[in-house]
Order: C-alpha cells, then structure tokens, then sequence
C-alpha cells in the first residue's frame, strides 16, 4: 500500500471522509508525535499504536525518520536483540500503512521559524506542532500524542488534547 500523504491546506478530517474511511460526525484525530511512537516500538505500549473506531492516526513524515533511527540505535547499543528489532520494524512499518502522513513540506518549516508559547524548544519538536497546526483542524478536536514535556506544554498552550 502507497504511503499516503496530508495536502497541508485541506482539512484531513475532509479527506478521511473522501477516502471513505471515517465519517465527520464520528472521527477525531491523533498526532503521534515520535516519542509516544519510539516508546510503543520500544517498550511494547501497544495502545499508541491501536485506533479506535472513528479514530484516524495522523503523524508527519519526520515521525518515521526519528523511530527508524531510534530502533537502529537501540539495536546498535544492545537494547534490542535481532528478533525485537524484526518486531519493532515490524509495528513501525504496519502503523506507517494505517496512518496519514504528513510531509515536511515549506509552510510547516515557514511555521518552525515563528516563536511558540513556551520556549525554548527543539526544531524537531518544532515541526511536529507545526504540522498539527497545519491539519486543518480546530484544535479541540485533536490529540497529541507525546510523551516530550516540551511538546506537551506548548499543545496545551495552543490548545490541543494531550495523552
């Protein structure tokens, strides 16, 4: 199954709805931000990666380049053996296909350059509210996902849910 990516102007609730997977009365979002996803992959919490009915996952193409790094790291200093490598990949490569995907593309970098509320923060945490920012959603009816307090302290601030 193709990758399939977020238009950043366009509500992704609309195209949920245009692929016929989700009705707008019933879906709500979750942006898994890398760190929950890292933790899932890492230490088995299986319950970032399940949607529940009416649930759509959504996440920026960043989020797959840091959770690779991270199972490759964790695999290089012995924290995975070979056979949870294969699993983690595994988990991140089924979640990738479930979920829309974001790309980094110049209006969420035209975002990173602007202050936060709360700053000082990364530029990869930076791109990841950025991005959630650009979904086209209000942000009551979206969730970060994230277990980064910077990232949890500026979605608060901006009004996003936060598990």
């Amino acid at each position: 199954m193709a990758k399939r990516s977020v238009p950043q102007r366009r509500s992704v609730r609309k195209r949920v709805v245009r692929a016929g997977r989700s009705n707008v009365a019933t879906s709500s979002l979750r942006y898994i931000e890398s760190s929950a996803l890292v933790a899932a992959l890492l230490e088995h919490d299986a319950a970032v990666l399940r949607a529940s009915a009416g649930t759509q996952h959504v996440t920026s193409a960043l989020t797959f380049a840091e959770a690779d790094r991270a199972i490759i790291r964790a695999r290089a200093t012995g924290r995975l053996s070979p056979a949870d490598e294969q699993a983690a990949v595994r988990a991140l490569r089924t979640f990738e296909r479930r979920c829309f995907i974001v790309d980094v593309d110049r209006a969420v970098l035209a975002r990173v350059r602007r202050p936060f509320p709360i700053e000082p923060i990364r530029t990869l945490d930076a791109v990841h509210l950025s991005t959630t920012e650009l979904l086209g959603e209000p942000p009551q009816v979206v969730t970060i996902v994230t277990r980064d307090s910077r990232v949890r302290d500026n979605a608060r601030a901006l009004g996003y849910i936060v598990e």
